[in-house]
């Protein structure tokens, strides 16, 4: 664990600043794609994986990062995914070859993944203040909400002055500051690497944990894409095999990557469920939206981009004046509940949206209260993990609850788009773009349903989380045997025997 100090001013703005990158990295590519596959003489099949190569390395490795730097450490870890992000965005950015893009697009996903455990891990460890918590993780909030609102409007601003290897090339300056000021900034890890035994490493489970969620995310991913042959079903069935083989790994090793006991702690399985669902119902909104705009209004890709802009920049005041005041009042499962409750209602309004709406008086209004709910959910469905966790564990349990979003995120989007396309193709009369519209109303639909169900596991499976001890810092309450790790059930922790 790293040594105790007061957080410095800066730690903030490189942590979160950090989540923005990241985040923003997952759609800022997507309006640069026409100008790559001009530059490159990529085919539409090859050009897809300059984007899915980065969500499939992100989503598959997260987990094994995150008990790496429960090993290894917080500090270490966070400047090592920094530096191999901020390399591999390098490389995307000067290569001349669609294969060295792609292959530096999947290192970009690997930094990512090592990165943000250890990102979330250390905003655990360093901010246990009830105040500091409060607001460090009410930043956190909006940069994931800014970053996946604003990617695509900054994408098209970045390829139109720039060039698409700016997309990346962004990423570069931004790392190295982030290197350089990570240094002063981040407390030491407490760690004997030489004493770290390659067994705690648990090498086996890692292996057959990253192959199935790799697996699983290419298999979603190929699912978004409406693609799914008898090879990805082969695929997916390979996929639960090394699931199961896992479990068998896990049962029996001395560390294990990922100790089942934490799904006994009511508020990291209710938090692991809640981002499932988060990121089913959130993630295929920005999706939609780009396409409804583009297909339906006629907008180019730029335009369409920047009508989303609002999302993100609605969230920015609510994570930060209000989502710290609520926590204070609330908690963190009445922030999920609102959260997921008023997504719900967004959705709601969204699939209400008709073919000629007019963007101030239909659409924004089902943004604005979108965009108050995206930060609650991050934080609602996040917070109740992080702080159930052991501090020798809070590496893992970051993994595990982003794991668990960014697969509903892929699961959400090929399912809801499944959805949008069998009810266009069943609609009959009235103009192509009305077919389209149609579709979409049924994909929000389904979302709203999805979220729905995170309103149902807020209030029905998270626990109660009092403040922590801001003199006692936030180490986990102990058995009367001195043994951390137990403590009052109504703090979301139970013991947590193997």
């Amino acid at each position: 664990m790293p040594e105790k100090r007061a957080a410095r001013p800066g730690t903030l703005l490189l942590l979160t600043g950090v989540e923005l990158i990241v985040f923003l990295d997952s759609s800022v590519t997507n309006l640069a794609m026409p100008s790559i596959g001009r530059a490159l003489a990529l085919g539409v099949a090859t050009l897809v994986w300059v984007s899915s190569a980065y969500q499939v390395t992100f989503g598959g490795f997260q987990l094994g990062a995150g008990r790496t730097t429960d090993r290894l450490g917080m500090r270490l870890m966070f400047r090592t995914g920094l530096a191999v992000f901020t390399a591999a965005s390098l490389l995307a950015g000067l290569t001349h070859s669609g294969a060295a893009l792609i292959a530096a697009r999947a290192v970009q996903g690997v930094g990512a993944a090592i990165l943000i455990p250890a990102e979330l891990a250390l905003l655990t460890a360093v901010f246990t203040e009830p105040e500091a918590y409060r607001r460090a993780f009410g930043v956190w909030s909006a940069m994931g909400a800014v970053g996946g609102a604003a990617g695509v409007a900054l994408g098209g601003v970045i390829v139109s002055g720039l060039g698409w290897r700016w997309v990346f090339l962004v990423n570069v300056p931004i790392g190295v500051l982030g290197l350089l000021a990570s240094g002063p900034l981040l407390p030491r890890d407490d760690v004997d690497l030489r004493a770290v035994r390659r067994r705690e490493l648990d090498l086996p489970g890692m292996v057959t944990g990253t192959a199935s969620l790799l697996l699983l995310v290419y298999v979603a991913t190929k699912g978004a894409e409406g693609s799914l042959d008898t090879l990805h079903q082969v695929l997916a069935g390979l996929a639960v095999l090394l699931g199961v083989l896992f479990v068998a790994v896990e049962r029996r090793a001395e560390t294990p990557v990922l100790p089942f006991r934490l799904f006994r702690v009511r508020n990291i399985a209710g938090s692991t469920l809640a981002n499932f669902l988060v990121g089913a119902a959130h993630v295929p909104v920005f999706v939609f939206l780009s396409l409804y705009f583009q297909q339906v209004h006629g907008y180019s890709a730029v335009t369409s981009g920047l009508a989303v802009l609002p999302l993100a920049l609605a969230a920015i005041p609510v994570a930060r004046l209000v989502l710290p005041r609520v926590l204070k009042a609330a908690g963190p499962r009445a922030v999920l509940a609102g959260g997921t409750g008023l997504l719900a209602l967004a959705l709601l309004l969204l699939s209400r949206l008709p073919a000629h709406a007019d963007y101030v008086t239909d659409f924004l209004p089902a943004a604005l209260v979108f965009a108050v709910a995206l930060p609650a959910c991050f934080v609602g469905s996040t917070l109740p993990a992080m702080r159930a966790a052991r501090p020798a564990e809070t590496g893992v349990v970051s993994g595990v609850v982003n794991t668990a979003q960014r697969l509903g995120a892929g699961l959400g989007v090929a399912v809801l788009a499944a959805v949008a396309n069998a009810r266009a193709s069943h609609h009959h009369g009235g103009r192509p773009e009305d077919a389209v519209n149609a579709g979409f109303h049924s994909a929000f639909l389904g979302a709203a349903g999805v979220a729905a169900l995170g309103l149902v596991v807020a209030l029905l499976v998270l626990g109660p989380l009092p403040e922590p001890d801001a003199a006692a810092g936030d180490a986990p309450a102990r058995e009367p045997g001195g043994q951390p790790g137990a403590g009052d059930p109504a703090n979301g922790r139970t013991p947590a025997a193997d």
